[in-house]
């Protein structure tokens, strides 16, 4: 969902990495109203190295800075490494910002509540391609748990996971959205189908139960998270799936590099620099997907399907019919 951590109303900005030799250029000075909103513009080239242990990506805040690379974004921030005091705050501004925020829909949705139904039926799309690849029978006839990471008011569990796993889990450090989606869930469900329980607690802070989920679902939150606590969160996440579990990850992406968000103390991150996380994670990509049906003022929108096993490699091969054909000579 675009969750109760994370607005969906930044879009892909205007901004130009540059270096030594080239010439700053700043992102428009007017902004759309909410003041996260860039109007859509043409973007210049954006250098990305990536490596298997560094990565170097240029980007932007909400007022207008550019940064060099994700490493002086994150020292601006949050300070040194090790700054704990300063590291914190980040997460309590986060937070702040979303109490300020009204536990509806269109609130969680940064007052773009008419997205929920192409969201949820793109991720519903998604959703049953991985049981029906992941899980045995598809998962019929088992006991199935999923987590909701960032669950806000309860949007993605009352529309879409509580139809398909027995137990859902919702996990939410917002008390006034909790609060919500325990109101939204009381009358959804049935006694084998249904929400159970209720976690006010930061993704930062949460470990997982040992074995438990078929399915960790992050949407609209993990952009809150610095790239260390990303890291830290599915290291964590990883022995709390049950085998042939797996993640997704849906979240906004950037053109380029990243965009800071300075209201709401979070981050968009570009597909590379995803991947790069992942990578940390020691987890496996095992499918991906871009969301379709959003209003073009906004970010793209990817799902990301992750897996601690190795993905089976398929061997394409042609059949013997065809390949003991005669060919045409010419």
């Amino acid at each position: 969902m675009l969750s109760s951590l994370y607005s969906p109303l930044v879009s892909t900005g205007h901004f130009h990495c540059h270096n030594h030799h080239q010439n700053h250029l700043s992102p428009p000075s007017t902004l759309a109203s909410p003041p996260c909103l860039y109007q859509r513009g043409k973007e210049t080239r954006s250098v990305i190295t990536l490596s298997s242990d560094s990565m170097e990506l240029c980007g932007v805040d909400s007022e207008g800075k550019q940064f060099d690379s994700v490493q002086e974004m994150w020292r601006e921030e949050i300070g040194e490494e090790g700054d704990e005091t300063r590291k914190t705050q980040w997460y309590r501004d986060g937070v702040s910002y979303w109490e300020g925020v009204e536990a509806s829909v269109d609130g969680v949705l940064g007052g773009y509540g008419h997205v929920n139904d192409a969201d949820i039926i793109g991720s519903e799309v998604f959703l049953k391609t991985l049981m029906e690849e992941r899980l045995v029978n598809g998962g019929a006839n088992q006991h199935l748990v999923a987590l909701d990471c960032g669950s806000g008011i309860g949007r993605i569990t009352k529309n879409l996971l509580i139809r398909y796993f027995n137990e859902v889990d919702l996990l939410e450090p917002v008390e006034q959205f909790l609060d919500a989606a325990r109101e939204n869930l009381a009358t959804t469900g049935s006694e084998t189908h249904k929400a159970t329980n209720f976690f006010c607690i930061p993704l930062q802070e949460f470990t997982p139960a040992a074995g438990r989920y078929d399915v960790i679902w992050v949407q609209w939150c993990i952009g809150h998270l610095t790239d260390d606590d990303f890291v830290s969160f599915f290291n964590r996440a990883k022995g709390c799936l049950k085998p042939g579990g797996f993640f997704v990850v849906k979240e906004n992406n950037a053109k380029r590099g990243f965009v800071l968000d300075k209201e709401d103390h979070s981050i968009t991150r570009s597909d590379p620099y995803f991947k790069q996380l992942f990578r940390r994670c020691g987890l496996h990509l095992y499918r991906t997907k871009d969301q379709k049906g959003l209003p073009e003022e906004l970010f793209a929108v990817k799902m990301y399907a992750l897996t601690v096993d190795t993905p089976p490699k398929i061997h394409r091969t042609r059949s013997k019919t065809q390949s003991n054909r005669p060919q045409i000579i010419k």
